[in-house]
């Protein structure tokens, strides 16, 4: 296991220097950046882009952001009006926390809720109330979650009132009022996501319940509920974690359009808002983080695998080894 895992980070980290080398390129490709305001503001952000080489040709500029983020982890500084050259480090760990916090909102009413109607839905299998809930699924999955959104943001927030069109501006997260705010973007999130355990979970119990071993679990005595819970629900488990590592990291990179539409001052938000206004550093700082939120995704749901179920070792040159 520890040798597998060496060789998938120094595959992850050669392959996030590619992508960031090619990312780095097609971006300072893009059209010139907006000019800088006007009076000392301007003659600062002037100033600044000199000494990153903006100037100059694309390898000398990519040169110096190497030297800057291996020497000094130093991402650059924000151009956007406002920031007033903030690092943008220093910029984005001011955004992070509540991207963060909506998408763990998200997987806490999420998770049991899609896991608990799988497992509803299993036991009830080829009844209505599995083709009920089947139904339900494909409707929440083929729908994207900005749909949702809009859906939910006209008549839940616009028509009824009872809930904000747009997040509490603030800084404190853990309120009631914050929360009750975050309401409406966590529920056009929710939504593929619960349908997407329901559906994985169904499938899942459905095979195992079917297996020779609870027939002979069954047969030693114990009762369908007893069998369920101590056998067929924890072997489900084994895909299910993984799913739920994937589903996190997802959703902290698909809340783009949810951010800008309740105006959630989250990463995403951030990020559309560095392209429109050709903020170099900022785009390409967050570009690198989902990139590397994604690679990081990839080892540690095959790590998980292991983890669950001792079975499942990772490494001696094969990807899955069942002992």
């Amino acid at each position: 296991m520890g040798k597998y895992i060496l060789q998938r980070l120094i595959l992850l980290f050669i392959t996030l220097f590619i992508i960031m080398t090619i990312c780095f390129v097609m971006i300072r490709m893009l059209p010139n950046q907006i000019p800088p305001a006007q009076g000392d503001y301007g003659v600062a952000v002037k100033a600044m882009r000199e000494a990153w080489g903006y100037n100059k040709p694309i390898l000398t500029q990519y040169g110096i952001f190497l030297k800057n983020v291996f020497t000094k982890w130093d991402w650059g500084f924000c151009t956007t009006v406002g920031t007033y050259l903030e690092p943008v480090t220093k910029y984005l760990a001011n955004k992070l926390p509540v991207t963060v916090i909506l998408n763990v909102y998200t997987m806490i009413i999420s998770v049991p809720l899609g896991i608990a109607f799988g497992v509803y839905a299993a036991l009830r299998k080829n009844k209505w109330q599995d083709q009920f809930i089947s139904v339900v699924i494909m409707l929440f999955i083929s729908v994207p979650s900005f749909v949702y959104a809009f859906i939910v943001q006209y008549y839940m927030g616009f028509k009824a009132g009872w809930f904000p069109l747009v997040l509490k501006s603030g800084t404190n997260w853990f309120t009631w009022s914050m929360f009750h705010s975050m309401v409406l973007p966590i529920m056009a999130l929710s939504f593929g996501i619960i349908a997407g355990f329901m559906r994985f979970t169904r499938a899942e119990l459905t095979e195992t319940l079917t297996s020779e071993y609870m027939l002979l679990a069954r047969t030693k005595g114990l009762t369908r509920r007893q069998a369920t819970m101590r056998h067929a629900f924890r072997n489900s488990l084994v895909p299910i974690l993984p799913m739920i590592i994937s589903e996190f990291m997802g959703i902290l990179m698909g809340s783009l359009i949810i951010e800008r539409i309740f105006a959630i001052p989250g990463i995403g938000n951030v990020y559309i808002q560095s392209y429109n206004l050709r903020d170099y550093s900022v785009f390409m700082t967050i570009s690198m983080f989902y990139l590397a939120i994604g690679l990081v995704t990839g080892i540690l749901i095959d790590i998980s695998y292991g983890l669950v179920d001792p079975r499942i070792r990772m490494g001696g040159g094969k990807t899955n080894e069942l002992s």
